[in-house]
């Protein structure tokens, strides 16, 4: 594949430095391309061309156009579907059919938000006799995103297409393992109509491109999606300069099997939601809390089904495609031989398809049982395919183990029992709950966001249309 550039201004470009980074195929570890190794200049000029768009072509597009270039842009991506799909997969070494579903939803998220652009009201406000008062929603002018690499096409467009439709102009970061759909899809939205300038991708490192963003003082929002780690860093760096920021951070997501769930549902869902994505997803059910009084039996059925998982190269279309990289691959060997190492027991593991390239960084999903709810690999976010099984005697002691991590993004609870259903899902502390199902994420239209240290703010649905404005009040005398 040929090397990969940077888009500003509408146009194509190089790093300043010259400097190249390469992009390795997660499924064989061999380099296929480069990209930009940019840095803080090569911000300043995508901070500057969003500027001039915001006061120029983009700031005088009507909201009407606006929904229209997003509608257009959509409609592009799903033209696009088999090669972007494609790409996603090699980039990302995801199983082909979650690249499909991703780019179906990152496509989603323009003809959403395309429909919402002229739909985003303010308000009237009854004030004094003579004065008229209107609360009107404005953009914060140029937003900075910052990408993560689990899914790049999805945040892509949860992101953008939100700060878009209420009329920023966008500068994005992708994660350096992940930045070739973004390019490609903001290459589809200057053919759907987007001025040059109104949105820019800037790849490199994130100690270098990523913090010359986060500390840049002609950026007036930020969205960041990653480690609580990075999130803290970007925090401070944005309140040097009095920036908002929107954090979507990690998880350690609980499901609650109380003993008359119906396992029949349930456990299908348990298993996809820490095998999708090799289980690198922040809002993974990483956590399994079983009633002791069926404990046994879920074990034997989950031991049945982990078993039946084949892991390999994304393009093969198996239940698990590699992780990111080999530091993530390192990463989660490490946490799990340490919880071997403190007598946590290894349930059930998938298995590797003969034939998998020796290079590739794949790690079988892994059950493991019994795990202490305090142990670290029950409190730490392992982005891998690794799922903690414990047990509960009680509402009251499953509501604590739920609640027992510094987490707080989703979480599911599994019982037939109306009143539980409710009375659990308002102890849980998470952005989302859901009852006898699970989202991990949710769809696009529900909004999105975590509590403690899974970050503040909220995406997709309205709620993160609304994010990317700001309430500007005008008050009229008029006797």
């Amino acid at each position: 594949m040929e090397p990969q550039l940077n888009l500003i201004a509408g146009e194509r470009c190089a790093a300043t430095s010259g400097r190249t980074l390469d992009v390795l195929d997660p499924s064989d570890g061999e380099v296929f391309t480069t990209l930009p190794r940019s840095d803080a200049r090569d911000i300043d000029a995508a901070v500057a061309a969003a500027r001039a768009a915001f006061h120029g072509a983009w700031g005088r597009t009507t909201a009407t156009e606006r929904g229209r270039i997003m509608m257009r842009l959509s409609a592009l991506i799903l033209q696009h579907h088999t090669a972007l799909s494609e790409l996603e997969c090699r980039d990302t070494g995801k199983p082909i059919q979650q690249a499909q579903a991703d780019i179906m939803a990152c496509a989603r998220y323009f003809e959403y938000y395309g429909g919402a652009a002229d739909k985003l009201h303010g308000e009237m406000i009854p004030y004094a006799q003579g004065t008229t008062v209107m609360a009107v929603r404005v953009p914060h002018g140029v937003t900075g995103h910052i990408i993560p690499w689990n899914y790049p096409a999805q945040i892509f467009g949860r992101s953008v297409g939100g700060a878009l439709a209420a009329g920023n102009a966008c500068v994005v970061k992708p994660a350096e393992d992940a930045c070739l759909t973004p390019l490609r899809i903001a290459a589809l939205a200057l053919e759907a109509g987007l001025p040059a300038g109104a949105l820019n991708i800037v790849c490199g490192l994130g100690i270098e491109a990523g913090a010359a963003l986060a500390s840049h003082t002609g950026i007036n929002h930020i969205s960041f999606t990653g480690s609580p780690q990075t999130g803290t860093a970007v925090a401070q760096a944005a309140a040097v300069n009095h920036v908002p920021v929107t954090l979507e951070l990690g998880g350690k997501s609980p499901q609650i099997l109380f003993a008359d769930a119906d396992l029949e549902q349930a456990l299908p869902v348990v298993v996809n939601a820490i095998v999708q994505n090799a289980g690198q997803t922040c809002a993974a059910g990483s956590r399994v809390l079983i009633d002791r009084a069926i404990h046994a039996q879920v074990m034997a059925q989950l031991k049945e089904r982990f078993e039946a998982l084949s892991t390999g190269p994304g393009l093969q279309g198996l239940d698990c495609g590699p992780l990111i990289n080999r530091k993530q691959l390192e990463r989660v060997q490490t946490m799990v031989e340490a919880a071997r190492g403190d007598g946590v027991r290894v349930a059930a593991r998938a298995r590797l398809v003969g034939g998998a390239p020796s290079g590739g960084f794949f790690f079988p999903p892994m059950l493991l049982d019994d795990v202490p709810p305090a142990h670290t690999i029950a409190q730490s976010e392992v982005f891998g395919p690794v799922l903690a099984a414990m047990t509960f005697d009680g509402e009251d002691e499953a509501v604590d183990i739920a609640n027992g991590t510094p987490f707080g993004l989703t979480a599911a609870v599994w019982t037939r029992d109306g009143a539980r259903q409710l009375r659990v899902a308002h102890r849980i502390e998470a952005g989302q709950v859901f009852i006898n199902n699970y989202g991990a994420g949710g769809g696009i239209e529900l909004p999105f966001g975590g509590m403690k240290h899974s970050g503040y703010g909220r995406e997709k649905a309205f709620e993160g249309l609304r994010g990317f404005t700001t309430i500007k009040t005008i008050a009229i005398k008029h006797g």
